[in-house]
């Protein structure tokens, strides 16, 4: 102060110099937080090729399945903070969310929501199709016997979809967060006489619910989007519930930024542990290499062609602006191969860098994780015409429109984990009775497709938002605006009272 504040300049001049100060320190303190403020993006996009080449750089040692275990223990505690956000995120998210906006808006955010999900999955699922068909990435002059990768059940699409419809009623909450319901079947032969005293013995599987290991999400949206429209239409009696919810809401983000800080050592040493997992390299053939090139193909179409065309068209925007806001959970997607574990981060992206309002982010994207799987459905579809045609198999055009199909209700299914679809993928074969031995072929190169579709997936989801957006934004704040003056003018005549 001393060296600013000249004696015979007046009072004047030293206002002025202070004022210079406190400008410069502002705007060094604006620095100091943006640069905070994008650090862990730039953080990411560092540790993740430094993962990649420290597992490359250690694979000569030859390390064990336990010291490999040992080595992706950072990896594996991100996981696990990230899927201990899942619960509280979606149920105060969505109830937070759905409870506090106007039903009229969430009518219109609901109808737009299905029309870009029925148009993106088509586009994918059509672009899987076609390339497919066209590329023919297992066409061979002979046969090629695989291997089972084990036994698989007999589901149908008809199983696949009454699961789906058990899962969004669960019969215990406690039970959804941690329970998926999934048919088993267990054989039963039956004996047929016929006229000549001969016995027939006919295999007959029957389905029996049961469950298996994984947090139910379709339930529990389910729960909480029922539980929203009812806070919603209770008004002023509902505060306080609205209120818990928001604030819950609002805890569990401020957690997410915590766990984002540690995000980068994580997906290092995941993406390193993986490559430490690949025993030997040259395991892809030809037939291995052309069908990584057509998913890859049709993923990247998919990305980079078909999203941001629809972007571009309803809203008029940039969108490489809009995808360089998405770079941490981007990142996020390839280091943990789990839609459902980015799904934090998603929200935080849309949120904290891209402005997005959290009324439409809260509610779209979790229902996005369940509804907007396509990356997965393109996969599924590529990878049934792939092993039919390592199988010679020729299907026809009603095969073809099958397989799309229960390729979509299975995607819808998947439970959004790493690697899920080799799960999902043998129901798709079963509808169109393909040989499930065929999956052995592509379980070689699934580790790095998993995440190229799971990256495929968040894009679908965030564009999903960033669309929605765009019609719904101003009405939106409107609503706001509206709410606050309301309150305010409450407050004015509480005050005169």
């Amino acid at each position: 102060m001393s060296l600013c504040a000249q004696p015979e300049t007046g009072d004047g001049d030293t206002q002025t110099c202070l004022e210079d100060i406190e400008s410069t320190n502002s705007n060094c303190l604006y620095f100091n937080a943006l640069f905070l403020y994008n650090l862990p993006p730039f953080q990411c996009l560092f540790f993740l090729p430094t993962g990649i080449a420290l597992g490359f750089a250690l694979q000569p040692v030859n390390m064990t399945e336990t010291q490999i275990n040992y080595f992706t223990f950072p990896g594996q505690m991100l996981l696990r903070m990230l899927e201990m956000m899942l619960l509280p995120l979606i149920v105060s998210s969505l109830i937070a969310g759905i409870a506090s906006v106007e039903k009229k808006t969430y009518g219109k955010i609901g109808l737009y929501s299905f029309c870009y999900y029925a148009t993106t999955t088509f586009l994918a699922l059509t672009s899987g199709v076609l390339l497919a068909i066209f590329i023919k990435p297992g066409k061979s002059p002979e046969h090629i016997t695989a291997t089972s990768v084990g036994n698989s059940t007999p589901m149908q699409t008809l199983d696949a979809f009454l699961d789906l419809i058990r899962n969004m009623f669960p019969s215990n909450l406690v039970k959804a967060s941690f329970s998926l319901v999934r048919s088993s079947f267990y054989p039963n032969i039956c004996f047929i006489t016929s006229f000549s005293n001969t016995f027939v013995f006919l295999h007959v599987f029957i389905p029996i619910p049961g469950s298996t290991d994984g947090m139910n999400i379709l339930g529990l949206v389910v729960f909480s989007v029922g539980t929203g429209v009812i806070l919603n239409y209770m008004g002023d009696e509902g505060k306080p519930m609205r209120d818990f919810f928001d604030c819950l809401s609002k805890v569990t983000m401020h957690l997410i930024s915590v766990i984002i800080w540690y995000s980068p050592v994580g997906i290092l040493f995941l993406v390193g542990g993986q490559i430490l997992k690949m025993k030997d390299m040259g395991v892809i053939g030809r037939q291995i290499g052309m069908y990584t090139v057509t998913l890859v193909t049709g993923l990247a179409l998919h990305c980079l062609v078909v999203l941001p065309l629809i972007y571009i068209v309803i809203t008029r925007k940039n969108p490489i602006r809009f995808v360089s806001g998405l770079l941490e959970a981007l990142t996020m997607a390839f280091g943990t191969s789990s839609s459902t574990a980015t799904l934090p981060v998603t929200i935080h992206c849309l949120e904290t860098y891209l402005n997005m309002d959290k009324k439409v982010t809260r509610f779209m994207v979790p229902m996005g994780a369940i509804m907007t799987m396509d990356g997965t459905a393109l996969y599924e579809v590529v990878a049934s015409i792939f092993i039919a045609q390592v199988y010679h198999i020729n299907l026809s055009v009603g095969q073809i429109i099958l397989i799309g199909i229960t390729a979509e209700v299975a995607a819808i299914g998947a439970t959004g984990v790493p690697q899920g679809g080799l799960v999902t993928i043998t129901l798709v074969l079963s509808s169109a009775g393909l040989p499930l031995e065929g999956i052995s072929l592509i379980v070689t190169v699934d580790w790095i497709l998993d995440r190229l579709r799971t990256i495929t997936n968040v894009m679908s989801d965030a564009f999903g938002v960033g669309i929605i957006y765009f019609p719904t934004g101003m009405e939106l704040t409107l609503f706001f605006f509206a709410t606050v003056s309301e309150q305010n003018m409450y407050n004015v005549k509480y005050s005169v009272k």
